[in-house]
């Protein structure tokens, strides 16, 4: 495990210099000096777990606008861009129902009153998978669902953020305790 994380360390360091040298000849070279204040590309702790927070937050974005917001937030906080933009992948279609459907009911816990979960049934009698039918049961959640997106958004950024700054220091944590143990 602990070889595991080292070696993912290392290999995200390697990417910097690649990065940098692919920016150097491409149409951005003129936007690095701005690129670099922000450190968008940067592959340390730090600028990792912000991308990562960012990415986890806007994966539960709408459609298309998942990149182009995890861009803007990266940009905003100083996160890593590729980071953010892997992050935003947890969201997909297989698991954008069942996301929706923990938003729905943490806004359920959130919101006065009993709210109830829509059975799939009720806008798709014949049980069968469509975008239409996905759209209306969205529609069906309501605002049980408009409170629950940003409150498991921020939930997931917090997740994401301490997994990366846990996954970073682990492996200094454990040579530190073996030192202690070998004075």
């Amino acid at each position: 495990m602990m070889q595991t994380l080292c070696s993912l360390r290392r290999w995200l360091r390697g990417l910097e210099p690649q990065v940098r040298t692919r920016l150097e000849c491409s149409a951005l070279a003129r936007f690095q000096p701005w690129l670099e204040r922000r450190a968008l590309f940067r592959f340390q702790r730090q600028p990792l777990a912000r991308g990562v927070a960012a990415g986890m937050f806007c994966g539960l974005i709408p459609g298309p606008l998942q990149i182009p917001g995890t861009l803007l937030v990266c940009a905003w906080l100083r996160g890593n861009i590729v980071a953010g933009g892997v992050a935003t992948f947890y969201t997909n279609p297989l698991t954008t129902v069942p996301l929706y459907a923990l938003a729905f009911y943490l806004g359920a816990l959130v919101m006065p009153g009993e709210q109830t979960l829509p059975a799939w049934s009720s806008v798709a009698p014949a049980g069968e998978f469509s975008v239409q039918a996905l759209a209306t049961w969205m529609q069906a959640l309501g605002t049980p669902l408009l409170v629950g997106l940003p409150a498991l958004a921020a939930l997931m950024a917090v997740l994401g953020y301490v997994a990366v700054q846990l996954m970073w220091l682990t492996p200094a944590l454990q040579r530190k305790r073996r030192w202690a143990r070998g004075r």
